[in-house]
């Protein structure tokens, strides 16, 4: 395995324990009735009601975080701000720049109105999949990737984010291609995967194997690797044997056992159990050395968040 080259000096890479927040879209959506076309949260930053409805979901997190004495990873609302779904939803390459960059001066306001030295927050500039990311419908080269996502990446860098993420990635290549472009753009990346109920890629990869690709792919550059999108009883078994495990930084796991097909189908949202999901939680930090972002996905809400701040407690890597 290629291992880690760059060294990037992101508070959460510490020995502190950050939170992010939980599924933005499905919170949206299911608990506050928002009607949110192809699932996009990031047009609500182009108004005053959206930009405060924004605000209004946002804030416990910021509690939770300061409750517990975590840091935070503030995402920006930009998972469905890429080209293609710019285009669907009718914005031109100009004004999802304009978007992108409006997206980390928001959570720069939160940052400047609430962070301290025991709340110490990141801004992170979030980039979704090309297509969908249960079911990708056009699968890139990681070279296609690189040149698809640099603009995204550029803006974020210029608008003054401290890193960039790669969420929801259900292929190798494009979270590769993701972090070439972040590697060219000097920014720090986290790349998260995705992984279905085997705990594999849907392309049948292994977690490891994407993780070990994609680090020998740039030279060991992402600052960590995260999963997302499957919940911790889809993926923990295959959490052994092998140094990789050491390069997952992050975990943003959903609320329900459903695979991404049920979820597609389901009439209505599946929360889980938080209580449940902080107790995975804790067993995950046990199993993955290097765990120290603890966030959601889809179904979770800032109870669970909660939950898992709770459950993993001041010292979980000790226990």
């Amino acid at each position: 395995m290629t291992l880690a080259k760059y060294r990037h000096a992101l508070p959460q890479m510490g020995d502190g324990i950050f939170l992010t927040d939980g599924g933005l879209e499905t919170t949206l959506v299911f608990h506050r009735g928002l009607d949110l076309p192809h699932f996009a949260a990031f047009g609500l930053l182009r108004t005053e009601a959206g930009r405060a409805e924004l605000a209004r979901y946002y804030a416990p997190y910021v509690e939770i975080a300061k409750r517990d004495g975590r840091g935070l990873v503030l995402d920006t609302a930009t998972w469905r701000s890429n080209s293609d779904w710019g285009a669907t939803l009718s914005y031109s390459p100009e004004e999802l720049d304009a978007v992108n960059a409006e997206a980390v001066d928001f959570i720069r306001a939160i940052r400047d109105a609430e962070e301290t030295p025991a709340l110490p927050m990141v801004l992170n500039g979030v980039l979704g999949p090309r297509g969908d990311g249960y079911a990708p419908d056009n699968y890139m080269t990681a070279d296609e990737a690189e040149a698809y996502h640099a603009r995204q990446v550029s803006v974020f860098a210029a608008a003054g984010a401290d890193m960039v993420s790669a969420i929801t990635m259900s292929y190798l290549e494009e979270g590769l291609g993701i972090a070439r472009a972040a590697k060219a753009a000097g920014m720090p990346v986290a790349i998260s995967f995705t992984v279905e109920t085997d705990g594999r890629l849907r392309t049948g990869m292994s977690l490891g194997e994407a993780i070990e690709a994609c680090d020998a792919g740039t030279e060991g550059y992402a600052a960590y690797y995260m999963v997302n999108c499957a919940h911790p009883t889809h993926f923990r078994d295959v959490l052994s044997g092998g140094d990789w495990l050491m390069r997952i930084g992050g975990i943003r796991a959903n609320a329900s056992k459903m695979s991404h097909a049920e979820l597609d189908e389901a009439p209505e949202l599946d929360d889980g159990d938080p209580a449940e999901l902080g107790r995975d939680y804790r067993e995950l930090m046990r199993l993955l050395p290097s765990l120290r972002v603890l966030g959601g996905c889809c179904g979770t809400d800032h109870r669970h968040i909660g939950a898992i701040s709770h459950a993993c407690g001041d010292h979980a890597h000790a226990a």
